[in-house]
């Protein structure tokens, strides 16, 4: 069912817009089709007030909002997905193709340190000829190099490659990666979960049954994650809900003593130079009021996931400040450094005092956290990131 339209006389739209958001304050589950009604019908400062109030009520009054300071390093450029999205990869072979060496590693992951970080987002591409043995070499050598850093590492087309490589299982592979140092898995690669929409932007990608049992294997290994959407290309709104509520199935089916899905971040689609744009005539038309909505439906849809995150690298600060005011509990990272959403056109950065100083802005207190969403100091020595615009 894609492409729902209602045409209902305003008193009924009225009476169903305010049955729905009683029933969203009440953390009951709505369905695809209720959340494509409320995206089309419901005015957004409701949606806001609902959202924000729904945070209240996870946060318990909290006016504490989230960040961390970390890294997202690439461990090769070479992959084989062909997502027409990306302006990051290269081919295999490539002239500018490469794997990360431990003597690159090994000066990124001291600055890390030195500007307040203990974490890599550590992802690559869909590389033919690094298999589990290859992540399991790295993981171990980086652990053993810098016991205390945090690997927040890969997602779950890259485990779904390696499984495919191995010709293993995604548990036998995640179980490996957790041995070897892997300490949360990222949700990349989500993009939109219909397959229809995943042929036509990301075929070289797993399936959306596949991201979501690499999730499902996770939890049950008691594995955190994350999850994610990338909107506004070619899916159907009734598609981006449907995301929702798969994610939310998922969660919903994780073992009692599993946290599951930390945390949930939707972001817009960057469209400079990509395929999909040149080729496709594909843009980015995701207003800020759009935005704003998604997150507080997201909010609403998931009311089972803890934590939702405003992407302020790909919306800007002062949207993802009125974010904070819809939902959203979560300002993400500093980002260090990140190399493939930058790569379409996500200009906008933040140090750790401006990433500070933009929640304070917005009417909440700044907590610096880890992956796992403990509270922690901010480091007594650290360093503010030089940014060159």
């Amino acid at each position: 069912m894609y492409g729902l339209s209602y045409s209902i006389h305003p008193i009924y739209n009225r009476m169903n817009v305010d049955n729905l958001l009683k029933k969203a304050l009440n953390f009951e589950f709505l369905s695809a089709e209720e959340g494509v009604f409320l995206f089309e019908q419901a005015p957004t400062a409701e949606l806001m007030y609902v959202g924000n109030e729904l945070r209240k009520i996870k946060k318990n009054n909290s006016d504490k909002v989230t960040w961390i300071i970390d890294r997202n390093l690439n461990t090769t450029n070479v992959c084989t997905a062909n997502c027409k999205f990306c302006n990051f990869y290269r081919i295999p072979g490539h002239v500018e193709s490469y794997i990360t060496d431990i003597a690159s590693y090994k000066v990124k992951i001291e600055e890390t340190f030195k500007y307040g970080g203990e974490q890599l987002l550590l992802q690559g591409g869909h590389h033919p000829d690094l298999g589990l043995s290859y992540y399991v070499n790295l993981f171990k050598e980086l652990k053993s190099l810098y016991p205390d850093l945090k690997l927040h590492s890969l997602g779950p087309p890259e485990i779904a490659h390696i499984t495919k490589l191995e010709k293993s299982t995604h548990t036998e592979v995640l179980k490996a990666l957790m041995d070897a140092g892997l300490d949360s898995l990222p949700g990349a690669g989500a993009e939109i979960l219909n397959d229809r929409v995943r042929r036509l932007i990301s075929k070289g990608k797993c399936t959306g049954r596949e991201w979501l049992d690499v999730m499902r294997a996770a939890h049950q290994l008691n594995l955190t994650t994350s999850a994610t959407m990338m909107f506004g290309h070619i899916e159907t709104t009734y598609e981006r809900f449907e995301h929702l509520v798969w994610l939310r199935q998922v969660q919903n089916e994780k073992p009692a003593t599993a946290k599951g899905f930390l945390a949930f971040i939707p972001w817009p689609f960057q469209d400079d130079g990509t395929l999909l744009k040149r080729i496709k005539g594909v843009k980015n038309n995701v207003t800020a009021d759009e935005y704003i909505r998604m997150i507080a439906l997201s909010r609403i849809m998931l009311p089972n996931v803890e934590n939702i995150q405003a992407s302020w690298l790909t919306v800007g600060k002062e949207t993802a400040q009125l974010c904070l005011h819809a939902g959203a509990n979560d300002f993400g990272s500093i980002m260090i450094e990140e190399n493939v959403v930058s790569a379409a056109g996500a200009p906008h950065r933040f140090t750790y005092k401006t990433i500070q100083q933009a929640i304070r802005e917005a009417g909440f207190t700044p907590q610096l956290r880890t992956q796992q969403y403990a509270y922690r100091d901010l480091p007594e020595q650290i360093e503010e990131q030089v940014i060159n615009y």
